[in-house]
């Protein structure tokens, strides 16, 4: 069952991840693996860039200016207050009786802020690895390639045909999220 505080819209993970990072060689699944399961795609998309999505507009994992450490707690913690839910399972325990691992805060203290449980909960393990993947992956690269489609959807992927045919993927922008 999901939780929801304040009535906040669902959204995904953050993060796109293709190969094996050093944590990822931890887990018995690879990041995109990881990735799929959460459901990242559903706000990130398979490119990281954002745009409009299930739970609102993501903010875009190529653009982003958050480093490892950052990107760990948002995916661990969520956002409360935006649609990016959490995806650590004891990210806000129940009551005051256990230490909080999030901004200091336990499930009482959220009554009042929306913020979504993710569809799945991620081991740290696994948080790291896509945390890792977007870090060397995504940030600071450019609109994604036909490298990039093939390493995420797998050789002969119609989700490509765009990248053969000489087309591209248009990154959102503030006007097409808006």
């Amino acid at each position: 069952m999901k939780r929801f505080i304040g009535g906040g819209a669902a959204a995904f993970a953050i993060v796109l991840s293709i190969g094996v990072t050093n944590a990822a060689e931890n887990t018995a699944e690879t990041a995109p693996a990881i990735y799929k399961r959460a459901n990242c795609v559903g706000c990130h998309k398979w490119h990281g860039g954002g745009g409009g999505g299930y739970g609102g507009a993501a903010l875009s994992l190529r653009k982003t200016e958050l480093d490892k450490d950052q990107i760990i707690e948002t995916v661990k913690c969520g956002r409360p207050g935006t649609g990016m839910p959490y995806f650590l399972k004891d990210s806000y325990p129940a009551d005051h009786s256990q230490p909080p691992q999030c901004f200091g805060l336990s499930w009482p203290d959220l009554e009042s802020m929306a913020l979504a449980q993710g569809g799945v909960f991620l081991k740290p393990d696994e948080i790291e690895a896509v945390a890792d993947y977007v870090v060397t992956h995504i940030k600071g690269k450019g609109d994604p390639d036909l490298a990039d489609c093939t390493a995420f959807f797998g050789e002969g992927s119609s989700a490509c045909e765009v990248f053969k045919k000489g087309g591209h993927h248009a990154m959102p922008t503030p006007a097409t999220t808006d």
